[in-house]
């Protein structure tokens, strides 16, 4: 093969012009050089311009302008929309949820908290404590006690929780009030050593010796009291200037085992010839009598156990209201015959 013909062959082919389409008509226009495509521009959908009244409240206080928000900037029109959206929450958590009360059915029972579940007690009462105890929690203990036998009472289970639980002693409630004759103080200090040895619950003693012979001295000193004092009633609320102390514990650990005054009623019951009747022991008794309101506050029985003393100091204070006024009257009677 000649050079001629090799060099025919490896010219390469003189591309053809072809007719363009010009975006102004259809005049055709010859190219020399194949056609490049451009990347077909997206287009935005542009947002539509809100009137003045339905521009968004954060967007005029912070001078943004509504052209900015329609702009083809992505930063722009990201942040007006977020705006927007903003603006649009804001108007629509303005409104207040409605609660939908049945027809004749009173809208404070719904929301009360006694339809909502058990009521809230002390820590200490758990849904496994036996009903008997439940039921002491709710309607005597912390309760203000005046009676002299009730007092007195109290005082025997608070000696006895050395030995008992609170369960175990209100089990044998009904065998404790048989047994001591009601806690009868009087009949309580004539009990002989016979008496006492016959204290017997299935062949052993209600409660141990020393216990049972501080019960009957006990007794016999509490009479002694009411002669004193005029009953053992105003000796224990004397203490506490006959009003219970509310201390408002929030967590039963915050609860103490003795305090202070118990120390002082301990000290003063001791030297009358009490026994068993340590601060500790005292403390429980305080406690269980309503000297202190040691309900915790977010029990119910917490609020109970003071609109329960406010009632009971009312017909006192009305009663005091009428003695003062006649005293008065007394004296004003006597100074006229003077």
């Amino acid at each position: 093969m000649s050079v001629v013909a090799k060099l025919q062959l490896s010219a390469k082919p003189v591309s053809e012009p072809r007719a363009i389409l010009g975006p102004a008509g259809n005049r055709v226009r010859v190219s020399e050089e194949p056609p490049k495509r451009k990347p077909e521009s997206v287009k935005r959908p542009q947002q539509l311009r809100k009137p003045a009244s339905e521009i968004p409240e954060p967007a005029v206080r912070n001078n943004i302008s509504v052209d900015s928000s329609c702009s083809s900037d992505s930063s722009s029109s990201g942040s007006s929309i977020k705006k927007t959206v903003k603006s649009r929450t804001v108007r629509r958590t303005g409104f207040k949820p409605v609660k939908v009360v049945p027809h004749g059915v009173d809208g404070e029972a719904l929301s009360s908290p006694k339809n909502s579940g058990p009521p809230k007690r002390c820590d200490w009462i758990t849904p496994y404590s036996e009903p008997n105890y439940t039921f002491f929690h709710d309607e005597e203990w912390g309760v203000p006690v005046y009676d002299d036998n009730k007092l007195f009472e109290l005082l025997v289970f608070s000696q006895a929780l050395a030995e008992l639980t609170w369960s175990a002693i209100l089990n044998k409630r009904d065998i404790f009030r048989k047994l001591f004759e009601n806690f009868n103080p009087s009949s309580i200090a004539q009990f002989t050593e016979k008496k006492l040895m016959s204290l017997k619950v299935d062949g052993s003693l209600l409660l141990s010796e020393p216990k049972l012979r501080a019960v009957v001295e006990n007794a016999k000193q509490m009479l002694k009291v009411q002669q004193e004092f005029g009953s053992f009633s105003k000796y224990c609320w004397s203490f506490v200037n006959h009003k219970p102390i509310r201390n408002g514990f929030r967590y039963a650990r915050l609860v103490p085992v003795k305090t202070p005054k118990a120390e002082l009623i301990s000290k003063d019951l001791m030297q009358r010839g009490f026994r068993c009747v340590g601060p500790t022991v005292v403390y429980s008794f305080m406690q269980v009598a309503g000297i202190v309101n040691d309900h915790l506050l977010t029990c119910f029985r917490y609020q109970e156990c003071n609109a329960n003393l406010q009632k009971d100091l009312k017909p006192k204070i009305e009663e005091t209201q009428v003695l003062t006024k006649a005293l008065e009257n007394t004296c004003l009677s006597q100074e006229q015959f003077a």
